[in-house]
């Protein structure tokens, strides 16, 4: 990604995105608009998959729910259209990652529902804001992350571990992070785990399941982890729906929404 698109609006990083300009993660691209994950399901799944979101609301907090076979989100981004506007996206068949994609021009089917799921990448630049050095958003790299040992609350067929973003965080700086996060529920909120990835099954940070690794910056930085909204995807894996579609780890959907608007205070 160029720097160009940093300070761009939503609306504007989507038509990068839709024209081929940006292609990459989505991690500093649109700084300060509300980025979301992405899940597209047959309309006969539909409704299992919404009662697993409210089940599941800190890895899968809903932003909007299209209509059947609707492809604009009318109410976070006007004008946009889903099956262009995220730069790479996964096809998942019966569990399998079938194919990733730069459009579902080709693939779309009046019968699919879409789900906007909260992001983390949205508290990032409040954490940024705060003195908390994030290498991946520098870098216009992926955050890391691992699935764990967490099971999520099934909803019919729909269950599976629950996945994690996890970030080096100075120790000094913990506490500010869990404030910063948690004024953000409708985006993961607070982290789940603080230190030893053990604990939540994650043998090696060094070996993440999607994004990049990294290394702490300093000796006394703490690994932080968070809800993900690539959860469906673990999900999509070990519930093996005949179809579901989710944007490729790291490249999200922006919205024309603010950080701030989903901040509590």
């Amino acid at each position: 990604m160029n720097n160009e698109f940093t300070m761009v609006t939503g609306a504007e990083a989507r038509l990068a995105i839709r024209d081929g300009r940006h292609f990459g993660p989505t991690a500093g691209v649109a700084t300060g608009y509300v980025q979301a994950n992405l899940v597209v399901l047959p309309r006969d799944l539909a409704f299992e998959f919404l009662l697993f979101c409210q089940r599941n609301p800190k890895p899968c907090p809903v932003i909007e729910v299209f209509d059947t076979g609707q492809t604009e989100a009318r109410l976070t981004a006007p004008s946009s259209d889903i099956r262009t506007d995220v730069s790479k996206y996964c096809v998942y068949r019966n569990g399998a990652l079938d194919s990733e994609l730069d459009n579902l021009l080709d693939m779309w089917n009046d019968d699919f529902v879409t789900f906007l799921l909260g992001c983390s990448f949205t508290f990032e630049y409040a954490l940024i804001e705060n003195g908390i050095r994030l290498p991946h958003v520098e870098s216009r790299k992926n955050v890391s992350m691992f699935i764990t040992n967490i099971e999520t609350v099934p909803a019919g067929p729909f269950s599976g571990p629950l996945v994690v973003t996890m970030r080096w965080i100075p120790a000094d700086k913990v506490v500010r992070a869990v404030q910063t996060t948690s004024r953000f529920p409708s985006v993961h909120g607070a982290p789940v785990h603080i230190g030893d990835p053990h604990t939540i099954g994650i043998e090696d940070l060094s070996n993440p399941d999607f994004g990049d690794a990294w290394t702490p910056l300093a000796a006394d930085d703490v690994p932080m982890f968070w809800a993900c909204g690539v959860t469906p995807q673990a999900v999509a894996m070990s519930a093996r729906p005949p179809l579901m579609i989710t944007h490729s780890p790291g490249h999200m959907f922006i919205t024309d929404l603010k950080d701030e608007e989903l901040a509590v205070f």
